[in-house]
């Protein structure tokens, strides 16, 4: 294996070993976390090793857990007892064989297997003057030693405990099919005939820093002007706890001063590239779940399955294309209106080539 994580107690009894810290949600199923951990059992003094994993939604600074209020929601949570054993052996993964051989006979294996109903990695970027951990959804796989599993009553030390932050993550799927259209037809006071506004992307999905084509028809069957063309990117960021919430950002836009006379057309594709570092400043904006301070990019588009519910955060995109059409005239822009079409976008890496264990 190139890399190991690996996460020891502060009393050096337990050390936790994961052989990789991305775990990729297919949609109708995701990676099993496996891994193992390693237990000095003269340290355990009768007590047991546990591990869980946990998906947490996280709203606010650990720093403010100490003044009684917890500002973290769990989402969901497992626990396994790996020591002593309970007897319920499974099958050991490749990946777990091979961190054995590098732990040795102290090594106990555990796993677990997410539903596919969780929400992915993700942080709302924070403002300049912010500090601590910033929000959004993470998980974490923590060792620990106690009496039982989970208990309100014990306190268990922190020296007792270790833990790695992993990412659960989406990609691209292999197939790219043709991308949406949209079509409006708009009618103006003071006007028998309307504009026509066709938008259509090239591909269903686009991969991140990759520019947008967005292509775009105009019939202006009427005496005015469309005067500009704005075409732009929004994200839509639903937090979805005890009530859902949907919050918008703009990420990219761009105006284009082409026009179309009264009784003229135009035919013509636009392009642009949504990219973070553009958006450095927008508090609150998704990003993809990062480990440490690693470069991220947007979040990426979040892919469920059906009309199964989802908790967390949901990530969706959208284009939108906007004419300003202007009257002329003695009033010229105080009489102007716009025609607007949406287009859903699909914002997302790319999977990696596959690695294989050595």
């Amino acid at each position: 294996m190139s890399k190991v994580f690996k996460k020891t107690s502060g009393n050096g009894h337990i050390a936790l070993y994961l052989g990789k810290r991305d775990f990729v949600d297919h949609v109708d199923s995701v990676d099993i976390v496996d891994g193992v951990i390693k237990v000095d059992p003269s340290g355990l003094n009768g007590r047991k090793v546990f591990v869980y994993l946990a998906c947490a939604f996280r709203y606010g600074s650990e720093d403010l857990d100490v003044i009684g209020l917890s500002f973290r929601r769990d989402i969901w949570v497992q626990r396994v007892q790996v020591y002593p054993p309970t007897g319920d052996s499974t099958a050991k993964t490749p990946m777990q064989e091979s961190l054995l051989k590098k732990v040795g006979e102290q090594g106990c294996p555990f796993s677990f297997q997410m539903p596919p109903n969780l929400p992915c990695s993700v942080g709302l970027q924070p403002g300049p003057n912010d500090s601590g951990k910033a929000c959004g959804v993470d998980f974490e796989v923590k060792g620990y030693i106690a009496n039982v599993a989970d208990s309100a009553d014990e306190v268990i030390d922190k020296k007792d405990t270790c833990r790695l932050m992993i990412r659960k993550i989406q990609f691209a799927p292999a197939s790219n099919n043709p991308g949406p259209k949209a079509d409006i037809c708009k009618q103006f006071m003071m006007s028998d005939k309307p504009v026509h506004l066709e938008a259509a992307l090239e591909k269903e999905i686009y991969y991140h820093g990759d520019p947008i084509s967005v292509k775009v028809k105009i019939n202006n069957e009427t005496t005015k002007t469309v005067k500009k063309i704005k075409v732009s990117v929004e994200q839509l960021t639903n937090v979805v706890l005890y009530s859902s919430d949907t919050y918008v950002k703009e990420v990219c836009a761009e105006e284009f001063g082409e026009t179309v006379n009264a009784n003229s057309t135009l035919e013509k594709s636009f392009k642009l590239t949504p990219l973070l570092s553009n958006n450095k400043e927008k508090r609150g904006l998704a990003v993809d779940g990062r480990l440490k301070d690693e470069d991220t990019h947007l979040a990426s588009t979040t892919l469920s399955q059906g009309e199964k519910e989802m908790q967390g955060i949901i990530i969706t995109y959208k284009v939108k294309i906007n004419l300003m059409v202007s009257s002329g005239g003695l009033l010229g822009g105080l009489t102007g209106s716009d025609v607007t079409v949406e287009l859903p976008l699909t914002l997302m890496s790319p999977k990696p080539a596959e690695v294989t264990l050595d």
